[in-house]
């Protein structure tokens, strides 16, 4: 059989473990939740425009209807018309002198008043009156009158007996009833009013054109207002659910890694154990062989054996980190003395210290007990004054200080020192298990340091600069009516 490689055997696609893409949540939901609230927000205010202007066009002609006709109404009882006539029958001059019941001076009178009254209505572009077969009888325009006009609005109003209106923004030059004696600006009303007789048929029809400037004014800061709050009310809710979905995208994307981080412990940790009790018995069976060698070895071979000894109490030593890093965190909280823990650590690394050459600055005065576990935060303190010590090989200064927060529910200790820092990458890597700096190191003390801290609801951060030296900040939960202790150490 043929062999193949493992690299060609992927290439050709017979084992691909291509990823599917990830989906980008937060990517998603900020480009499909704007379309859909900008349309949203475009939609709503195209409706309310169109609402204000319909409702404002149909306000004003219902006004300029009423007006009209109370004027008729009026005029008719000023000059005494009997109530069985309307001033609509005596607006047409082609039925002058069929009116008996009428002096032909009050149906003058009465009709010029009227008339002057249309031709001075405020807004007004042009005013035209129809006789029920078309014809302009009298318009604000001399050149229409006597002009015959047809068309759809002119009789449905002669018909239903009732108002009608439009709106326009611009003159149609087809219309004949259209010729303004000035061209409107902007938006302009056409109002058909009917004027009834004593039986309620539309004898006379007045048309009446306005450009109301100061409900175009009024209806122009109506837009303004409307997109404002629009815009306004879409962006509030856009940027509101944005917030939300980034929070939990950022949750999530906490919550994903974590359990990735979780699935990877316990992977290293099954390995581990598995690797670690695998090799303490030879390891052991090779030290006591090595051991009883040296022992009946000639003193040149007694060095090399020494040797041996050396790197099996190293890998030793691996082991025992092995198992300790693999070994879930079990026990209840106590409550811990800070103060205390920290003298007994600092005091087991008086010796190095001082061969070291390393100054130790501890002051306190104020410092509560914390939940913890005595020998979990032990451990956490002598893998981080270590990493200190290790830093300042030519001496240096290692500074403690404890001091609660202001609201006194958390405790921070500041561990300082003055050795070579660390480079950009190397804080990136602190905390992946098995990555270390240190000659012979393993890489899984910091990992521990911060799974004990986040074991008790207490956090660890690192800030390191290159031949500054560096800092972790710990922080404890206080606990609640401990007692409170007070030390001063100056090495």
């Amino acid at each position: 059989m043929q062999a193949i490689s493992v690299k060609a055997f992927f290439m050709a696609g017979g084992g691909s473990t291509e990823a599917p893409q990830q989906f980008n949540l937060l990517r998603w939901f900020s480009l499909v939740s704007l379309i859909v609230i900008a349309s949203v927000a475009i939609g709503l205010g195209i409706i309310s425009t169109r609402y204000v202007v319909t409702e404002s066009v149909e306000r004003d002609a219902m006004l300029t209807a009423q007006f009209i006709q109370a004027i008729a109404t009026a005029e008719a009882r000023h000059m005494a018309i009997p109530d069985v006539m309307s001033l609509g029958e005596l607006l047409d001059p082609r039925t002058d002198g069929r009116h008996v019941n009428v002096t032909q001076d009050a149906i003058n009178r009465a009709r010029n008043e009227y008339l002057d009254h249309i031709a001075h209505l405020p807004d007004a572009l042009l005013a035209n009156i129809y006789a029920p077969d078309g014809t302009i009888i009298w318009s604000t325009n001399p050149a229409l009158i006597g002009r015959r006009v047809q068309n759809d609005e002119l009789e449905e109003a002669f018909k239903a007996k009732t108002r009608i209106s439009a709106s326009y923004h611009r003159a149609d030059a087809d219309r004949i009833e259209q010729k303004f004696l000035r061209p409107p600006q902007s938006l302009f009303i056409e109002n058909y009013i009917p004027l009834l007789n004593a039986a309620g048929e539309a004898v006379t029809m007045v048309e009446i054109y306005k450009e109301p400037k100061d409900l175009i004014a009024r209806i122009q800061r109506g837009y303004v207002v409307i997109w404002l709050a629009t815009a306004l009310g879409g962006g509030l809710i856009y940027f509101g659910l944005y917030w939300i979905v980034r929070r939990g995208s950022v949750l999530l994307d906490s919550q994903q890694k974590q359990l990735i981080a979780n699935e990877t412990f316990v992977a290293l940790g099954e390995m581990s154990s598995a690797v670690a009790h695998s090799l303490r018995n030879p390891l052991a069976a090779i030290r006591s062989s090595a051991e009883l060698a040296q022992e009946l070895a000639a003193p040149p071979i007694q060095g090399n054996i020494g040797d041996i000894i050396t790197q099996v109490d190293r890998m030793s030593k691996w082991v025992r980190e092995l198992l300790q890093s693999s070994r879930p965190l079990t026990g209840d909280s106590e409550s811990v003395d800070v103060v205390t823990v920290v003298q007994e650590v600092l005091q087991s690394f008086d010796q190095q210290l001082h061969q070291a050459g390393v100054t130790v600055e501890f002051d306190t005065q104020y410092a509560p007990r914390v939940v913890s576990q005595r020998m979990l935060l032990g451990q956490v303190l002598n893998s981080l004054f270590a990493n200190a010590l290790e830093a300042m090989p030519k001496g240096g200064r290692l500074a403690v200080e404890v001091e609660p927060d202001a609201g006194g529910d958390t405790l921070h200790m500041l561990i300082r020192d003055s050795g070579k820092g660390m480079s950009q990458q190397q804080k990136a890597m602190l905390f992946k298990p098995f990555f270390t700096t240190k000659q012979g190191g393993l890489g899984v003390g910091l990992v521990m340091v911060k799974r004990i801290m986040e074991r008790f609801g207490g956090t660890i951060n690192l800030t390191s600069r290159e031949q500054e030296g560096t800092q972790v900040a710990l922080s404890f939960v206080i606990e609640k009516g401990g007692r409170h202790g007070t030390q001063h150490i100056d090495r």
